[in-house]
């Protein structure tokens, strides 16, 4: 069963997602509703053991306008930054990898 994601804030001010082990779908659902409410420039860090997610994390911000910032290293799991961009392109609602 995959757990439930978890959204903290470091104190550098970064947003850290722990995507756990939920699949693609899931993650891009989760990380479109957090860059929704965050402001231009802020960085998320979205942590998980999805083994595509270096491979769709920058095409979803290439298809959307959000920017992928790479791999974060230093840590002990897979972790990637996503930086928001004030002129993103909004997403079908139940298909997170559609712009609408």
């Amino acid at each position: 069963m995959a757990q439930e994601a978890m959204l903290t804030r470091t104190p550098d001010g970064t947003h850290h997602l722990d995507g756990g082990d939920l699949g693609c779908a899931r993650l891009l659902v989760l990380l479109r509703d957090v860059v929704a409410g965050l402001g231009a420039g802020e960085v998320v860090h979205l942590t998980t053991t999805d083994p595509v997610a270096p491979i769709d994390l920058p095409v979803w911000c290439e298809m959307t306008g959000h920017r992928y910032l790479g791999p974060v290293t230093g840590g002990d799991r897979a972790t990637y930054a996503v930086q928001v961009c004030a002129t993103a392109r909004p997403t079908d609602p139940e298909r997170p990898w559609h712009v609408r």
